[in-house]
């Protein structure tokens, strides 16, 4: 971790666990959708419950705990310290991932698909296109037919897509979904990295689900990480 940075942690709740890193310079960063930084680390962190049995959630509509989930990133040449795992926290088993560059879709409703093919189409429900037809929904799910762990593209939701959880977090959830505003907000924000559970770690999110990390494209451009977004979601 950085010298100066202190182990992430809920304030009221506890230290939260660490759940991945990635090296940015061993990434095809030339090919991914995002502007990752060439060189430094990227270090995830989730309040997993693990210290109160899951009794606190972090959850994207309650602002109280987004201090539950964070990223930091560590340049490359910055002054870094070893840090141990806080007490009462068992750390994951190490899992080393290699990365390859695959193709992402993003689903029809999608507020980018849907303002591309149905214009004015309200959230939440199936609209007059071929693309929300089974045979293409057949096909979509055949080309992603995992959530997987993932930086960068179109994420693979388990649910509603998770731009529109966040840009609902946002706007405090005070618009509906036939308000424009919830799809302006949602394409606001691009996938940062989402981890599937993983046996070999022993992670396990819900009910076999995912964590998501967002970010707007400026924040990540001037590499402002905290102010990246969490959610999740099961099956």
């Amino acid at each position: 971790m950085p010298a100066i940075a202190e182990w992430p942690v809920w304030e009221g709740h506890g230290p939260l666990s660490f759940v991945a890193s990635i090296d940015c310079a061993r990434l095809a960063t030339a090919a991914l959708d995002i502007e990752l930084p060439e060189a430094g680390t990227l270090l995830f962190f989730y309040f997993d419950g693990q210290l109160d049995d899951g009794e606190a959630l972090v959850l994207a509509e309650d602002r109280e705990s987004w201090a539950g989930a964070r990223v930091l990133y560590v340049a490359a040449g910055e002054e870094v310290a070893e840090r141990g795992t806080p007490t009462g926290l068992k750390p994951y088993p190490m899992v080393p991932l290699a990365a390859r560059v695959e193709m992402t879709a993003a689903e029809p409703w999608h507020p980018s698909v849907r303002a591309a093919f149905a214009p004015g189409a309200p959230l939440g429900s199936r609209y007059g296109h071929p693309v929300c037809s089974q045979e293409f929904l057949d096909a979509l799910w055949e080309l992603e037919d995992e959530v997987g762990h993932q930086i960068g593209g179109h994420a693979h939701s388990m649910q509603n897509p998770v731009e529109i959880e966040i840009a609902e977090a946002v706007l405090d959830g005070e618009v509906s979904w036939a308000d424009p505003r919830l799809s302006e907000e949602a394409g606001n924000w691009v996938l940062l990295a989402q981890f599937e559970s993983e046996d070999a770690a022993d992670m396990m999110w819900g009910d076999a689900g995912a964590l998501y990390w967002l970010i707007r494209p400026e924040d990540l451009a001037e590499r402002r990480f905290e102010r990246a977004m969490f959610t999740w979601q099961c099956g």
